[in-house]
């Protein structure tokens, strides 16, 4: 934000960029800026500048030979060039700026340097609140096509245009003046198209009777032979024609206001005769877009034109870009506008309204700066009201910090139409993607960085269309006790997806976090559709690795945050567990081998927080559970020590809402610890369980309790001890695992073969599982 105090002090008058002829320019990479260096290049001056970020824009001057940094830098400023300063850069924090009054060379605002190339030209300056760019690029189009080559500054990129800038050789200059922070007071106009006028700009001008006069201010500078054109349908531009001294001529979309300004021309149309700007029909939709076109027509009379071949050129123009810009049609329409005051949003939606008649229409709004945003607020909610969705994003603060009690929320709480709320532009394309139909219209719209909106949004919606494979990162490693296990899980699931015809792709999460910390790989439009966790153990099954994915917004497998960090926790599942009235052991949680035990031998001892029986020891002499102890505590900050319950293992899977075969696990040495479970051949698994056939359907409706009772999702698998093979008694759970091991031994894939689930049959219902439960819309 550029304050008064500054523009009367910190810039160099436009008189001192006599004689230079390098410019330097910051913030090089703006609609504004880029124009500028163009235009200076193409004069033959030399040119180059900074950026804080890239931007295919600063690619483009690259390739074009204009040498730009990305990252402000003093580098490369010399005594001989003048900085060119754009009114977003702070000049408090500006190494450049500091480096110029070191050396003392002339510094200037953009539109200074823009009033120093057009000394030699009639120029037509287009201000207002709202539709500047188009009503610029219209009268640029009307007096090409009547052959006056003219020169063409818009503030925006017009596609028929190539660019932002038509370097004409005839002697008219028609060039957008933006009233934000008094810039247009550097130009010298000879006719002002005054399009409308209401309170914009608080940040500067703090009230509309500041805006006002400034205004008059400036169209008082008009010679006395040159012309205001203002619309007549709007208040704040008849009020400035009412206040200035100058020759002020008005245009509306009546016959009648038209017939009337052309007399005021002296050049009277007869009564039979249509006028050009009603002859034609506009390329562009909406009433308003009609009224940008009436004073096109009536500047471009005023230069004597040939008004029919103008006429022509103002109906066929397509607009800039970002204006009711479409970038797709099919199968959603998507467009990018640059509406960010009410007023112009609503002049937008009843454009798309008037076009798609029958389409439903999703309007994606970021509000631009809270100065703006915070006197409008009800404005902003009815204008919006006007799409028959609305999805808000954060406010783009720009260079202001942020006003308490100013929010988008607040224009959520007031829209009257479905309306959702996304603070993080990022989840934008996505979030829409999700809700699209067929046949949608949805339009992105503001004046911030929304504009990577409606791109991320095709891009989104081809990876929606793009069919069943899936892009998958296996996510598997870790920094656990259980490392090694997670790896054969790891490669077994990544070799099944491969055999599905999915994009699978190990990441080893610990050289992930730990080494690179890149996580550019899930973020954009290349993120996986879906992680698959093949992570065991601490930080991986007890809702850490679930939290980073929760943070990236990526589906994966296996349970949320809270139930694996439940379940993770052996205690705390017992109490779940029990409350729910499921038997469990009696336990308990030590620091220190010297703790008292008040349990009798014999004992399983084991980290309260680890799986796979990494740490486990059964204790049958009690002069063995110190060290017992000791070993589980290697592993955790806390060990379990609970009763030894004598009985058959077993294991019950259970896939969301199906348990699945229990699994009997019968070791050859007859405890099962790491060593039996992981060595093939050292444990007998009999699927189904030697057990009859009520003992079985008991468990598996206790397998599935356990389950729902620690609210998990996807699979999961609990191990329980069998103490009664007539099933007389209820079996004590031991723990419940939500992340199975997928390894030619583990117990999950064993019993789901055993269901007539074949290993990539298991897999792909994991990933469908986890996209059905997280990429559903919100």
């Amino acid at each position: 934000m550029r304050k008064p105090d500054e523009i009367q002090t910190a810039f160099s008058p436009t008189e001192a960029l006599v004689g230079v002829s390098s410019f330097f320019l910051v913030g090089i990479g703006g609609a504004g800026m880029s124009a500028l260096a163009r235009m200076l290049k193409h004069r033959g001056f030399e040119v180059t500048g900074t950026d804080s970020t890239p931007s295919p824009e600063t690619e483009r001057l690259s390739n074009e030979g204009i040498y730009v940094r990305i990252g402000h830098s003093p580098l490369g400023l010399e005594s001989h060039m003048a900085l060119v300063l754009t009114d977003a850069i702070d000049l408090t924090q500006s190494p450049e700026l500091n480096r110029a009054t070191e050396l003392g060379v002339p510094v200037v605002r953009r539109s200074q340097a823009l009033s120093s190339l057009l000394k030699d030209r009639k120029v037509i300056a287009v201000t207002g609140t709202h539709g500047k760019t188009t009503t610029t690029g219209m009268i640029g189009a009307g007096l090409q096509a009547a052959g006056l080559d003219p020169l063409i500054v818009v503030g925006a990129s017009v596609p028929q245009f190539k660019g932002p800038v038509v370097e004409g050789d005839g002697p008219w200059a028609v060039v957008e003046a933006c009233e934000a922070y008094d810039s247009f007071h550097d130009l010298d106009p000879y006719l002002v198209v005054l399009t409308n006028l209401e309170l914009d700009h608080v940040d500067f001008h703090g009230t509309y009777e500041n805006l006002r006069d400034s205004v008059v201010r400036f169209v008082d500078k008009i010679p006395s032979d040159g012309w205001l054109v203002y619309c007549t349908e709007d208040r704040g531009a008849s009020e400035v024609a009412e206040l200035c001294s100058v020759r002020a001529i008005p245009y509306g979309l009546s016959e009648g206001w038209m017939r009337q300004s052309f007399n005021i021309m002296q050049k009277p149309v007869p009564a039979d005769r249509a006028l050009p700007s009603i002859e034609e029909e506009l390329a562009l939709p909406g009433g308003h877009n009609k009224l940008n076109a009436a004073g096109a027509v009536m500047a471009v009379m005023l230069t004597g034109a040939d008004s029919e071949k103008a006429a022509l050129g103002i109906s066929k123009f397509g607009g800039a870009e970002r204006r009711l810009q479409v970038l797709q049609k099919e199968p959603v329409t998507v467009i990018d506008d640059y509406a960010h005051h009410p007023t112009e949003i609503q002049a937008s939606l009843y454009a798309l309204r008037q076009r798609y008649c029958d389409q439903r229409l999703i309007v994606v709004y970021q509000p631009h700066l809270y100065s703006r945003t915070a006197p409008l607020i009800r404005e902003f909610a009815e204008a919006l009201s006007v799409a028959d969705e609305v999805v808000l994003t954060d406010i783009y603060p720009a260079r202001e910090d942020p006003i308490p009690g100013v929010s988008s929320a607040r224009i959520a709480e007031l829209v009257t139409v479905p309306c959702r709320y996304i603070p993080s532009r990022h989840l934008l394309s996505r979030e829409v993607a999700r809700i699209a139909r067929e046949g949608d219209v949805i339009v992105g719209m503001g004046a911030g960085n929304i504009a990577e909106f409606a791109p991320a949004l095709i891009e989104e919606l081809d990876r929606k269309a793009s069919g069943k494979n899936k892009k998958v990162a296996v996510v598997y490693g870790g920094d656990s006790a259980e490392r090694e296990v997670s790896l054969l899980s790891g490669r077994e699931i990544h070799d099944a997806l491969k055999r599905l015809g999915h994009d699978a792709k190990l990441v080893d999460v610990s050289e992930l976090l730990l080494k690179t910390g890149d996580l550019s790989q899930f973020v954009g439009t290349n993120r996986p559709d879906a992680a698959f966790l093949a992570v065991h153990g601490s930080r991986a099954e007890d809702g850490a690795i679930q939290g980073l994915f929760d943070l990236l917004h990526i589906p994966y497998t296996g349970s949320g945050i809270q139930c694996s960090a439940i379940a993770m926790d052996k205690a705390r599942t017992k109490q779940v567990l029990a409350q729910s009235g499921i038997r469990v052991p009696r336990g308990q949680i030590v620091t220190s081998a010297d703790d008292e035990i008040d349990i009798q031998v014999p004992l399983v001892v084991k980290p309260n927080a680890q799986g796979s029986t990494v740490g486990l020891t059964f204790v049958d002499d009690r002069n063995n559970l110190k060290q017992a102890i000791r070993t589980a505590l290697q592993y955790d900050n806390t060990a379990l020590v609970e009763e030894m319950i004598q009985g058959m293992e077993v294991s019950v899977p259970v896939l969301r809402d199906r348990a699945l075969p229990p699994v009997e696990i019968a070791p050859l040495g007859g405890r099962y610890d790491f060593e039996s479970k992981y060595t093939p051949g050292a444990t007998e698994e009999i699927i189904p369980a030697r057990l009859q056939p009520e003992s079985i359907e008991k468990l598996k409706d206790l397998a599935l309790k356990a389950h729902q009772s620690l609210g998990c999702q996807g699979a999961t698998r609990t191990d329980m001890i069998v103490q009664d093979p007539e099933g007389k008694a209820d079996p004590v759970v031991l723990e419940v695992n939500t992340l199975p091991g997928m390894t030619g031994t583990s117990l999950l894939p064993n019993s789901a073969r055993a269901a007539g689930i074949e290993f990539d049959a298991l897999v792909q219902w994991l990933l469908e599982d986890a996209l059905a439960r997280q990429s559903t819309p919100s």
